[in-house]
């Protein structure tokens, strides 16, 4: 029993230090342009921490299609503590990935009293390649978290197998409840949990050993799952109706045919991925055509398969259990309801490929009888495979390292990846590098022709180069088929002011706020264009609106303030400015126009004072007029 617990606790000084080695360069990388900004970097709701109004909106918000609250309110917490550094964010999806690699051995062990397989198993689950997208993309926290309550509620089921108490019952279902309030694809671990029945917690076997052959026997194990049936089903049709709502549910020009070929060939490439882990890619486009060889071998494989463990259920219940882990909790995101516009994703496998670490585990040492050679081949076999997975599991860290990085790997092994492109010209727009984004966004234009982002995309980095005409022919082809764009509009308008054609930039920012009357953007642009005009009533009247439906927008503050000014509203100013130093923004723009109202007022003091502070943090333009006018020494 010793020697047990000694084993126990060097795997799980093993598992932790292996984790670390193999993740540990996740702490360098950055955000990514593909969700990160609307699940954490731009999202308002994230970056103003915990509170009681934050957590009333993660209880009911619907985030890219999906109701997770728990995940919303751990990336509040992330930002409280570490705010916009991206290494804090990735170290705790890292421990978390770690918790549960740490749950699923503790699992094994308790259940099995076989320390060495349960190793493997959690080892091959902890280092593999594929669990990068998971533990690397700050946006699938909601993979990490979810798979951390399921292998919880998974840990605490053993106990309760082990002794049926309704404390222990009622903590699995807790745990349950929590792992389905970050992710609802866990709605699998019921289906899980009866798999477990069988092996290897041997409660089916049980049940009719004590009770006889027959369905009644087993009525108690069934009965105890309905609760967490109920909750799978209910979060199920709830998931779907919110992601058809919301768009992200594409059925359109896919037959029935084609999303179970797709099904087909995703499963056994999901396989090949487990067992050959290159190539892997943050997105990998839809095949909307196929050969029939590309799913009849894919088809004779699975069926194949199934067959075997079928046969061998009662001799190696382990394969059983574990293929049909594979197969079973892959269902709910290998296509047959597709949403968004990938064919397979490397996060899908995180729980599936447990079932296959199992089947692996406890299958291969049966391909060596003797005790001897298992012990001079399977162990040294085991460390090349883990440090072959921790070294290709580094490798593919690195390419996470930022969004530029990630997108140039992908479309090095990706064909037709139009998506990527779009994503690569976004992240290549906010480096400044205006004329490399116009290329990817006219490729991603040449691939999808009717792709309206792109050609928005492509305005916009038009419209930074100077190339104005262009600019305004990609926003007016975004019109075109989407005729309620405001942001189009705007676009067009923003064009018009910069070429000082006022009025027409108006008539635009116009029709935008018809088509989208809180659009505060159009409002804000609207009012500079009448400040710039000289309007400043007009000017006033729409910073107004701005600031009516951007309470933070400090910008919209310091431009009231200066159309204020210009009216000889001084204290209106006055005010207007110190709210924008109250909110942190443009300080030294603030500071600077404050001392320039208080000396115009004859307040020479505060004039001098604010000019000094306005240098302070960075704007000297007010303190060296002063200067050399002889108001400030």
């Amino acid at each position: 029993m010793a020697n047990n617990k000694n084993y126990t606790c060097i795997i799980i000084i093993f598992l932790i230090i292996a984790s670390c080695a193999a993740f540990g360069r996740v702490a360098g990388n950055g955000f990514i342009n593909f969700d990160d900004n609307i699940y954490i970097t731009e999202n308002n709701y994230i970056k103003s921490g915990i509170n009681v109004e934050n957590i009333k909106w993660a209880a009911t918000a619907v985030v890219m299609s999906n109701w997770h609250p728990l995940t919303l309110i751990s990336h509040m917490l992330d930002w409280h503590i570490f705010g916009a550094n991206p290494s804090g964010h990735h170290l705790i999806s890292l421990l978390l990935h770690m918790g549960s690699v740490l749950l699923l051995f503790l699992f094994l062990n308790k259940t099995t009293k076989n320390p060495w397989p349960s190793a493997f198993a959690a080892a091959v689950f902890a280092l593999h390649p594929l669990r990068v997208e998971s533990v690397a993309w700050a946006s699938e926290r909601k993979d990490v978290l979810s798979m951390f309550f399921g292998m919880a509620s998974v840990y605490a089921y053993s106990f309760y197998a082990e002794k049926s108490k309704a404390s222990r019952y009622l903590l699995c279902l807790a745990l349950f409840i929590l792992a389905l309030m970050s992710k609802p694809a866990m709605v699998t671990l019921p289906f899980v949990l009866m798999l477990l029945d069988y092996w290897p917690l041997k409660r089916w076997q049980e049940a009719i050993d004590k009770k006889g052959k027959s369905l009644n026997s087993a009525g108690p194990i069934i009965w105890e799952k309905v609760p967490f049936i109920l909750l799978a089903i209910s979060l199920s049709i709830v998931t779907f109706l919110i992601q058809k709502i919301s768009g992200s549910v594409h059925m359109e020009g896919l037959s029935l045919f084609m999303r179970v070929a797709n099904a087909v060939v995703s499963y056994a490439a999901y396989l090949e991925k487990i067992f050959w882990p290159v190539n892997l890619a943050v997105f990998y486009p839809y095949e909307y055509s196929m050969s029939l060889h590309q799913i009849l071998i894919p088809a004779l494989i699975l069926t194949g398969v199934t067959g075997i463990v079928i046969y061998k259920m009662k001799k190696l219940p382990f394969l059983f259990v574990g293929w049909f882990w594979y197969l079973g909790t892959l269902i709910p995101v290998i296509g047959l309801v597709q949403a968004g516009g990938q064919s397979m994703a490397d996060r899908y496998t995180y729980l599936s490929s447990i079932g296959v670490a199992v089947m692996a585990a406890w299958g291969i040492p049966y391909l060596f009888p003797s005790r001897v050679m298992r012990k001079r081949i399977l162990f040294p076999a085991a460390m090349v495979v883990f440090a072959v997975l921790a070294a290709m599991t580094w490798r593919q860290c690195g390419y996470w390292k930022n969004s530029i990085t990630l997108y140039q790997h992908t479309l090095s092994i990706t064909k037709n990846n139009s998506m990527i492109h779009n994503n690569l010209g976004l992240a290549l727009y906010d480096e400044g590098k205006f004329r490399e984004a116009v290329d990817h966004f006219s490729e991603t234009i040449h691939r999808v022709p009717d792709n309206a982002d792109a050609y928005f995309n492509r305005g916009n980095a038009y419209a930074m180069l100077g190339r104005h005409q262009l600019a305004v022919n990609d926003y007016k082809e975004v019109i075109r088929m989407m005729p309620d764009n405001a942001a189009a509009c705007t676009g067009i308008g923003n064009i018009y002011a910069g070429l000082k054609k006022y009025q027409t930039a108006i008539g635009y920012y116009s029709e935008a706020i018809r088509q989208q009357p809180g659009y505060a953007g159009a409002y804000y642009n609207r009012g500079a264009v009448y400040a710039m005009s000289g309007r400043h009533e007009l000017a006033v009247e729409n910073y107004n609106e701005t600031i009516r439906l951007m309470p933070d927008n400090a910008r919209a503050f310091i431009n009231r303030g200066a159309a204020y000014f210009k009216l000889g509203q001084y204290q209106r100013a006055i005010e207007d400015f110190n709210r924008a130093i109250e909110l942190k923004q443009y300080n030294a723009e603030a500071y600077n126009n404050l001392g320039n109202v208080y000396l115009l007022q004859g307040n020479t003091e505060s004039g001098c004072y604010y000019a000094q502070k306005a240098c302070e943090s960075g704007n000297c333009a007010a303190l060296g007029d002063f200067k050399r006018q002889g108001y400030c020494r």
